[in-house]
């Protein structure tokens, strides 16, 4: 049987060998059932709360050319956390006639789609809230909440032996433009006309 790999992992603090760690296992998972691997895709550092990945969208082209008669991943959420998505995944390839196998769950049924699909919709739920809550954490103690503005820079240090996150410090170039700014526009200056006084002496953005 011909088989594709996929692999993926979602978060910016893990290594990309995790990908190729999930690679090595489902190889030999491969190996042992007496598959052929026709293609693997990976995605790196991608929310499995989507489906715009371009190795996601990869494998499920080939899967519903019937390119391939199996898709093969380390576990089921490696596909997708959200149970909607997964339960679409399953229909779809199922009608194609392609089966999906995990080296966690083995292959997949209607139960492991109801069962793993609550789970993982249930893990994304209470991560939501944990980010949500540690984000009000830090907005309550005086530190960025979001992304880096323009005018200020991403400020480390050491706290009780943890590296610090949400401080900022003052770029103070950038504050010199923002200051100039304000003070163009208090002067009677449209935003049009401070743009084009900033990009003619090529201040970057």
């Amino acid at each position: 049987m011909k088989v594709a790999i996929y692999a993926r992992y979602s978060s910016e603090n893990q290594r990309d060998a995790s990908i190729a760690d999930q690679f090595r296992v489902c190889r030999e998972y491969a190996q042992r059932k007496g598959w052929k691997i026709a293609q693997e895709y990976s995605d790196h550092a991608m929310s499995g709360a989507t489906l715009m990945r371009p190795g996601f969208q990869a494998m499920m082209q080939s899967a519903l050319h019937k390119e391939v008669e199996v898709v093969l991943a380390e576990s089921l959420d490696r596909f997708s956390r959200d149970q909607e998505y997964t339960a679409g995944l399953f229909k779809r390839l199922t009608f194609a006639g392609v089966s999906i196998e995990t080296i966690s769950e083995g292959d997949i049924t209607f139960l492991h789609i109801g069962l793993k699909g609550t789970m993982n919709a249930m893990y994304l739920s209470e991560l939501a809230d944990k980010t949500r809550r540690g984000l009000r954490g830090r907005i309550e103690v005086g530190r960025a909440g979001g992304g880096l503005c323009y005018g200020y820079r991403v400020l480390r240090r050491l706290e009780n032996g943890e590296v610090t996150t949400g401080e900022r410090e003052i770029v103070d170039e950038e504050a010199a433009v923002i200051r100039r700014i304000f003070c163009d526009y208090a002067a009677g200056a449209s935003p049009k006309q401070i743009c084009k006084a900033l990009n003619k002496e090529g201040i970057p953005g």
